[in-house]
């Protein structure tokens, strides 16, 4: 059911009602030489056409997009509205527009030619719901006569705006044949097919890969762009080390925008490069590292892939593979209460904090009005047997800070990181020390990760791991997982530098392959967020990609994502309405700490977090945090202590996120990123629309008119709900508004009764 007028004129656009979709009736041709075929459709109703006729692509048609399936393999997509065919698509600019190819022996082989006239059209597998299309079509290459291909495309009723592909090549020859790699799903986008007036390069464009702390998802593109996009890689590119990454790539103009990723519900070693050509165009495509012989009648499968094509931004997409996992089988966690409290963390204090500082800062939180709180890194002695330090949590010490929070009415949640030990190799940069051998590598080496040479493999922070998939690593943190929480008393847990795991080599193991670690990183988090729920119902378990995108491996198994050490109020609100769209428009969102709204660098490149953009946080429905010091601990924390001065601002934002807890409404996919200026967002709580609109240039006042998008007919009191002021009536049959404001504006729109219009 829609929910809201607002969703609606939204969605609307893009999918048809049950209504619509009953109404419409499948009419199917298959055009072969001089002959007509037309199939019957035994799965009821259906608003799916497939034509095709010598010598012209196989076209499937919806009420929303067509997908043109040419002989060479590419899927050309379209978006149908407003009466118009929209792509961004170009084959036609490619000599070469092969859809998929391999390399065999560092030699491209592209030269397949499908047979069309023969295509097999049935109905769909039911991957995506009971109604739908398959059409299964083979070719062989001209060069390598012996290499067989075939490609099967399948769009569903319920997913009108995207089609499922996978390829399959079969040597059905005498010798073997090697194959290095193979590249699916390959796209030529051009910008100037949508606005003749731009490059073609000129699209926005977003990136899923965990591949670099800080990296902006959002971009634009440029005349010289190239990523890599790999795939749950262990990226070794800076001190931490990256890795995981939501295999979705994306692009839009203001008109149209092309999506395309892996449909797995398993996370996938396999990269999805872009990258600008010499010709002005964007090439993007699936490509993955096969390294493997086909022998007579062996098959090389592609992963199951999809391209959509969509209105809008990034969000757009990122809903409906969402949608499609759900569909498959994944299944999305359920925020609790204790999800959309506003966070107080520990980390100002850094990490050789003391109890006395975590104890110290208790008036103040209550004071303040926050009710939770984050005891950070720093309080263990070594990653992997998580057991506090001596020195600063001597005894029974940690427990005592639980009580105090708790004796206080305060939640208090645990910092720490899922599968990585300190297994003696490698450097803590943070300690300036090699990293110790920890008790459960002393116990139990044989459940660690090794690379191909049988070495201990590397993971973040250049520490070793524990092999996910190995039952008693499991069996582990589940009773690490009790300790905290049962035995130590937690309320949650915030883990941190989730990223993904190397692949595993690890003879002891008898992994049928490698990836096998990868695809298991999901067991433990899902382990982690069970047990605590069971443990205590109304619990926090948070994971944080630090810098980057979160992992397709763990993202069902949290019920609070976080912003992930956004670097500036931008990346804040970007990853909040990513969020958003991957986990659901009522989802908890943790904006991470308001100081890293900006964040700079000294001369010696010291990272300086020093903002106080609250208004990032609050107007795009993500949950409100800090890491401030209280009181003063002398110059090393001046930066982030609460003076006098800053709590005045604290409290005042602290107040009006609780009087409004926007990050409980509904998240409304009403502007496009890029294209609408000034950047905006709305959200629906009750029977209240608010906005939030954020200046281009933060240091220039803005002046101009603004769109109050998806408000139901009527007459509504428009309130700068930061500053109390009244800015006048709106009909929301023109629901435009002449403002001047500096950085943000912050709206509440209330309708008025019909008495007082």
């Amino acid at each position: 059911m829609l929910q809201s007028w607002a969703y609606f004129r939204r969605a609307i656009s893009m999918v048809p009602s049950a209504a619509l979709l009953a109404a419409l009736t499948l009419t199917f041709f298959i055009v072969s030489c001089s002959q007509t075929k037309t199939s019957s459709n035994n799965q009821g109703q259906s608003a799916i056409a497939v034509t095709a006729s010598p010598g012209s692509p196989i076209v499937v048609r919806t009420p929303f997009a067509e997908f043109h399936l040419l002989p060479s393999g590419y899927v050309q997509a379209f978006l149908l509205r407003d009466g118009k065919s929209l792509t961004l698509d170009d084959p036609g600019a490619d000599s070469d527009a092969n859809g998929d190819y391999l390399v065999s022996s560092g030699r491209e082989i592209r030269d397949f030619v499908l047979d069309l006239d023969h295509a097999k059209v049935s109905s769909a597998s039911g991957r995506l719901g009971a109604r739908g299309k398959r059409i299964e079509v083979s070719g062989k290459s001209q060069s390598s006569p012996s290499l067989e291909k075939t490609l099967a495309m399948e769009v569903y009723d319920d997913f009108p705006t995207l089609a499922l592909t996978s390829v399959s090549y079969k040597n059905t020859g005498t010798v073997d044949i090697p194959v290095d790699r193979v590249i699916t799903q390959r796209h030529i986008l051009n910008a100037s097919l949508s606005d003749p007036k731009v490059p073609s390069f000129a699209m926005w464009s977003f990136h899923g890969s965990s591949e670099a702390w800080g990296k902006d998802d959002v971009m634009q593109i440029g005349e010289k762009f190239t990523r890599a996009n790999l795939m749950q890689v262990v990226m070794h590119n800076d001190e931490n080390q990256t890795g995981g990454g939501i295999p979705v790539v994306a692009f839009w103009t203001g008109s149209v925008g092309e999506a395309i990723g892996h449909a797995e519900t398993v996370p996938l070693r396999l990269n999805l490069p872009v990258q600008t050509l010499p010709n002005g165009r964007v090439s993007v495509d699936v490509t993955l590292d096969a390294n493997t012989r086909l022998q007579l009648g062996q098959v090389y499968a592609t992963p199951l892939t999809f391209i959509s094509v969509f209105h809008g931004d990034f969000y757009e997409p990122l809903s409906l593979y969402s949608k499609m996992l759900q569909v498959r089988g994944l299944s999305l966690a359920h925020p609790t209460d204790a999800d959309y409290q506003a966070n107080w963390c520990g980390w100002g204090y850094e990490m050789d904090f003391t109890p006395k500082q975590m104890l110290g800062t208790i008036p103040k939180l209550k004071q303040l009005g926050l009710r939770w709180a984050t005891l950070d890194a720093g309080w263990f002695k070594s990653r992997g047997d998580w057991e506090p330090r001596t020195d600063t949590f001597p005894d029974d010490s940690l427990q005592k800070v639980v009580k105090a929070y708790h004796d206080a009415g305060l939640h208090i949640t645990i910092w720490w990181i899922p599968l990585v030990v300190e297994d003696g190799h490698g450097k803590d940069i943070l300690n300036h020390r090699t990293y110790q051998l920890s008790n459960v590598v002393k116990q139990h080496p044989d459940w660690l990760i090794l690379d191909e040479k049988g070495n201990p493999a590397r993971a973040t922070a250049d520490l070793g791991a524990l092999c996910p998939a190995v039952p008693e690593v499991k069996q582990y943190y589940k009773q690490l997982t009790e300790r905290f929480i049962r035995d130590w008393d937690f309320d949650g847990h915030k883990l941190d530098f989730s990223y993904t795991v190397p692949a595993c080599y690890n003879p002891k193991h008898h992994h049928k392959a490698p990836n096998e670690s990868i695809e298991a990183v999901g067991d433990i988090y899902k382990i982690i967020l069970e047990t605590t729920r069971a443990l205590k119902p109304d619990s926090v378990t948070q994971a944080c990609p630090c810098g980057t995108p979160p992992s397709l491996a763990w993202l069902p198994y949290i019920d609070q994502a976080v912003t992930a050490d956004p670097v500036g109020a931008r990346q804040v609100r970007l990853r909040t309405k990513m969020y958003k769209a991957l986990l659901g428009p009522y989802s908890a969102v943790y904006g991470d700490h308001v100081e890293l709204t900006d964040v700079r660098f000294s001369n010696t490149l010291q990272e300086v977090d020093q903002g106080t953009d609250f208004a990032s946080e609050v107007g795009v429905g993500a949950v409100l945090g800090t890491k401030f010091t209280w009181p003063a601990y002398g110059p090393k924390f001046k930066l982030v202590e609460l003076t006098r001065e800053k709590e005045v601002h604290w409290k005042k934002w602290i107040d009006i996120y609780q009087a409004k807890m926007l990050s409980r409404g509904q998240f409304l996919d009403l502007y496009t990123y890029g294209y609408d200026s000034p950047e905006a967002y709305a959200i629906e709580k009750g029977d209240r629309m608010y906005y939030a609109f954020y200046a281009p240039d933060k240091t220039k006042p803005w002046r101009g008119q603004v769109e109050l998008r998806g408000l139901a007919p009527g007459t509504y009191q428009i309130l700068d709900y930061e500053n109390g002021k009244q800015l006048g009536p709106v009909d929301a049959q023109n629901a435009k508004l002449n403002v001047d404001f500096s950085e943000h504006l912050l709206l509440e729109a209330t309708k008025m009764p019909e008495r007082n219009r």
